[in-house]
């Protein structure tokens, strides 16, 4: 209990002394965000491999290409996005005066929201810090972010480095544990951003409920892959395969289980394996091939294997060099194990994996193929593979996710000028790019009366004029 108080009473200080920054500089000017920016640009820059080091140590091993390639450079990217396009951005919008109100003037005014939280999961705790912090500080927000207690190396690091480049006024991080950020969900924030699973979402909602405190939860679930009749497999099973095994698996947005045509399944599944095997011949010394973030996770990816295969599915494990399971555990590696003849009551076909486990599942129709995603929960991203211009068009159509890529997996997510966000069990709001801007900031309705109006023919005491003028204005 003295422990909970305690943090308590820190979160609330550092929420406290923000607000104070946030209070004493209610709209920073164009030329202090870009000033933040350009600290986050450098912290990226100057201390990728220091990061990359302790991203790696976290997890066990986790590759620094990966590092560079999914969380440093889409950072930068996201913040040049942010620093050339602030200035349209921060520019208030005009919107037009209706008749019977002119010659007033209207317009929008972008006004940051004040202090934002940022609950940041583990498995890419730079991209997912920073990320939607460039949103934040864009809008001209100070933020508080809470860090997983998975990372607690990469969480100290970055915390050690937001303060140098851009000082504790305008950001600050905490570390801890379940109940640090069930507390740093109930504080008064002016906009809460969780990532995360979709049950810890419904706790957080809950909890910023308490303050009527606006959220965006970006939570996962099961990312379909969809591939039409008459696909090109070899170039299906190639991107399928970089999307599975980016970080192991371990990605919101990672490809969760494939639809494919039952009479092209058989190829669609050595077109995998060997696509797999190329791009990781070895597994347990492998740089190139990430571990699973701990122990129990690891446990809990086997068990989801072993029972699919109880319950009669039929596992293919991509193993090129037949290292032992010995060797595989002590690095805490997973092999790509792709589950066939699943029954639909499995975990495993039911459960968001995030891991290397990929159900393959065959479908007779198109038809077919649709109706199961849609007794789905709404996924995160859903990836297609097709060359017919209609029917991905129809597709598109008639499902619901929160993002897309055709022909390729996970790139919808790199582009800045794209919102992020789920739909329905996975998630809600947007950020990234102008969107994120959006999240983060309040338009405020401005209206400039003139002294040539006219509203006091309407002011009482009610006489002919006005009744006049409302026959005028409603018809009748």
């Amino acid at each position: 209990m003295q422990l909970a108080a305690h943090t308590a009473v820190t979160l609330t200080n550092h929420l406290s002394q923000l607000r104070d920054a946030a209070n004493l500089v209610p709209y920073p000017s164009l030329a202090q965000r870009r000033q933040w920016l350009d600290g986050l640009a450098r912290l990226l820059q100057q201390h990728q491999h220091e990061l990359a080091a302790a991203i790696s140590a976290d997890f066990g091993h986790r590759s620094v290409v990966e590092t560079r390639l999914a969380e440093v450079f889409p950072t930068l990217a996201g913040i040049r996005h942010a620093r050339r396009q602030l200035a349209t951005w921060l520019r208030p919008q005009r919107r037009p005066v209706s008749l019977w109100f002119q010659p007033a003037r209207a317009r929008l005014l972008p006004q940051p929201l004040g202090v934002v939280g940022i609950i940041v999961p583990w498995n890419y705790p730079l991209f997912l810090a920073l990320g939607p912090l460039v949103a934040a500080l864009a809008a001209g927000n100070r933020a508080l972010l809470k860090m997983s207690e998975l990372t607690p190396r990469t969480g100290t690091l970055l915390a050690t480095l937001l303060s140098r480049y851009l000082g504790d006024d305008v950001v600050r991080v905490v570390t801890g544990d379940a109940g640090v950020a069930r507390a740093f969900a109930s504080l008064p924030f002016d906009h809460l951003l969780f990532t995360g699973s979709t049950r810890v979402g419904r706790e957080v909602m809950q909890a910023a409920a308490a303050n009527l405190v606006p959220v965006t939860l970006e939570l996962g679930g099961k990312s379909p892959v969809l591939v039409a009749p008459g696909a090109d497999l070899q170039h299906a099973a190639r991107r399928i395969v970089a999307g599975k095994l980016l970080n192991a698996g371990q990605t919101c947005v990672a490809p969760d289980y494939v639809l494919v045509p039952r009479p092209q399944q058989a190829a669609l599944v050595a077109a995998l394996r060997d696509a797999a095997t190329r791009a990781y011949p070895t597994l347990a010394d492998n740089a190139d091939y990430s571990a699973i973030i701990s122990v129990p996770h690891h446990q809990r990816l086997q068990a989801l294997a072993a029972q699919a295969q109880a319950a009669g599915a039929v596992l293919t494990t991509i193993n090129p060099a037949n290292e032992t399971p010995a060797a595989l555990a002590a690095a805490r590696k997973l092999p790509l194990t792709l589950i066939e003849q699943a029954p639909p009551d499995c975990r495993v076909r039911q459960e968001e994996i995030f891991g290397p486990l990929l159900p393959v599942i065959g479908y007779d129709s198109l038809e077919q193929a649709v109706e199961l995603l849609r007794q789905q929960p709404r996924p995160l991203a859903m990836y297609l593979f097709d060359h017919d211009k209609a029917r991905i068009e129809r597709l598109l159509r008639d499902t619901i996710a929160g993002g897309v890529t055709v022909n390729d997996t996970l790139l919808h997510v790199a582009q800045e000028a794209l919102p992020f966000g789920g739909v329905g069990a996975s998630g809600m709001g947007h950020y990234h790019g102008h969107e994120g801007f959006l999240t983060f900031s309040k338009l405020k309705p401005v209206l400039y009366q003139s002294r040539l109006s006219g509203t006091w023919l309407t002011a009482p005491p009610y006489g002919n004029t006005v009744k006049l003028l409302l026959r005028w204005m409603i018809g009748r």
